[in-house]
């Protein structure tokens, strides 16, 4: 086993920030001696690759350097691997993307020295992850925080153009989109349940925050081997406004519009043709069927120890 570190960069992250920032972290992590290797992606799933070549060298030990985007890329690349011993890997991350909503969960500051010096703690939880397997092709695809289907991915798919707000990309995506969104017919099946709608969005959470610091699932905990869903079969921009705050505090979940649940799988069929995107941690996947297992405990990541 090899026990150097080994981080990825994604240049582009927050706006190219991550390649800005390279050299100072690089001095940073030779300061509190580290002994790394590293890699630069060159390209949007390049992260993925690299992950795959590192752990199959026998590397156990990773630094992402970059956004969510960057570290769903990174736990793809590992979990894709086949018939790999994954109980020793540990994953740090210095956040510099976009929304950097994963690390909110476990308050990872944004500040790069703080953030190595917790990975230098080497203090790690086992989380959660969710399993999506489209029914129609048996592709898999893994998520670390959080999974949509309708309204939420579409925002996704249409926010590209607002990175430069960060933060508010998101929400000003959702303002700017609701008025031409339609609704998809879905047919969601879980536990015992078995829901026909028109609906709005199916939220799939394992960690607190989404859509660049919102809380949009009730009570989620990625210990704990369960989904929290959000279910919104309607919602108006005037809704929309109206809760602002609430996105970001949690209390929308306690909207009469809202419904939530708890599962360890979920069912979801698209019952028309209108295009329906499926996004997984701020990452547009696919748009067909499919179905999301919970993976309980499944993966290493350094968080602060409190």
């Amino acid at each position: 086993m090899i026990t150097k570190w080994f981080v990825i960069i994604n240049p582009n992250s927050g706006n190219c920030t991550s390649q800005q920032q390279w050299p100072l972290i690089s001095n940073e992590l030779k300061k509190k001696q580290f002994d790394f290797e590293f890699s630069i992606s060159a390209y949007k799933t390049h992260s993925f690759e690299l992950i795959q070549q590192a752990v199959l060298q026998g590397y156990k030990k990773f630094i992402c350097i970059g956004g969510d985007g960057t570290l769903h890329n990174i736990i793809n690349g590992i979990l894709s691997l086949n018939s790999i011993d994954i109980s020793e890997i540990k994953i740090g991350v210095i956040p510099l993307g976009t929304g950097n909503d994963w690390v909110k969960t476990y308050n990872i500051p944004k500040n790069y020295k703080e953030a190595i010096a917790i990975i230098k703690a080497e203090h790690t939880c086992k989380q959660d992850i969710g399993k999506i397997k489209f029914t129609n092709t048996n592709k898999v695809i893994y998520f670390n925080n959080l999974a949509g289907i309708g309204f939420d991915a579409y925002v996704v798919y249409k926010v590209h153009k607002f990175k430069r707000l960060r933060s508010l990309a998101y929400l000003t995506g959702a303002i700017v989109g609701l008025t031409s969104y339609k609704k998809p017919m879905l047919e969601i099946k879980f536990n015992q349940t078995n829901l026909k709608s028109k609906t709005l969005m199916l939220l799939i959470g394992i960690c607190k925050f989404s859509g660049g610091g919102m809380q949009l699932t009730k009570d989620p905990n990625p210990m704990d081997g369960l989904f929290d869903i959000s279910l919104v079969n309607k919602f108006t921009l005037l809704d929309i406004l109206k809760n602002i705050p609430n996105l970001f505090n949690g209390k929308i979940t306690h909207h009469t519009l809202v419904k939530n649940y708890n599962t360890q799988q979920i069912q979801v069929n698209i019952l028309n043709n209108q295009p329906t995107y499926i996004q997984a941690d701020g990452e547009i996947i696919g748009s067909s069927n499919f179905k999301v297992s919970i993976l309980p405990s499944m993966l290493n990541f350094i968080i602060p120890n409190k």
